[in-house]
């Protein structure tokens, strides 16, 4: 049976990309985001919906249920940064940035688990980021809310594991793509220099990742976070 992998925040970036490497090794895939998408495959399907929206969210398990009676993979890439003095940030920035990245990432994580936990197999794969392990000035509440999504997985990992179902995550680096794009180049630089190999992350190093979570041979590996660039938490 072909596998099911279902990536949020799909319609560009990271999960535009990791939508369309699946889909080049035949694999069936669902994306999801706040807009259509212009992603046109018979391999692809797209939702159209927030994912901080539970309403719309277990809506749109139901209907992955209803179509293929199971889904082996959960990528949650759909996330927002902001960068803001910790003196300087409101309140409306925080519920933001946590509603989204844990939010979104818990209530997917949730309803995939529920439809997993019958086959007694699943990956979740959530999105962190070397912010955390940096304790990088001016991204307290974006680093903030990536610490819970590793919390998260950690605790996820032990109550899912004997469901056979894996939790991690992977921290990138920064990758040239629109969460950046309003980063000013010093900062790029700056945080560059913190890493071990001083480059820009690559979509490349993400999807290697990735596929080590997924693979058949990775069933042992669970509640762990991988920091790209040679980053040590």
């Amino acid at each position: 049976m072909n596998q099911i992998i279902l990536i949020t925040g799909s319609r560009k970036g990271i999960g535009r990309q990791l939508a369309e490497h699946f889909i080049a090794l035949g694999k069936n895939v669902i994306g999801c985001s706040r807009s259509e998408s212009d992603l046109r495959n018979e391999l692809y399907t797209h939702f159209c919906l927030d994912v901080t929206d539970e309403v719309a969210v277990k809506k749109m398990f139901s209907q992955i249920r209803q179509k293929y009676g199971h889904i082996d993979i959960l990528i949650n890439n759909a996330g927002i940064a902001s960068m803001n003095h910790f003196l300087l940030t409101p309140l409306i920035t925080v519920e933001k940035l946590f509603i989204t990245n844990f939010n979104g990432t818990f209530l997917c994580s949730r309803e995939a688990s529920k439809i997993m936990q019958k086959k007694r197999y699943g990956r979740i794969i959530n999105f962190s980021s070397v912010a955390v392990a940096l304790n990088l000035e001016g991204e307290a509440i974006y680093a903030s809310s990536k610490s819970a999504v590793e919390q998260l997985s950690r605790v996820m990992s032990k109550e899912l594991g004997g469901l056979g179902i894996t939790v991690n995550c992977v921290a990138p680096t920064p990758i040239d793509t629109d969460l950046i794009k309003a980063v000013p180049k010093n900062k790029i630089d700056e945080l560059i220099s913190y890493q071990s190999i001083k480059r820009m992350g690559l979509i490349d190093d993400v999807i290697n990742v990735v596929d080590f979570f997924i693979n058949e041979k990775s069933s042992f590996i669970s509640g762990q976070t991988i920091y790209l660039g040679g980053i040590i938490s």
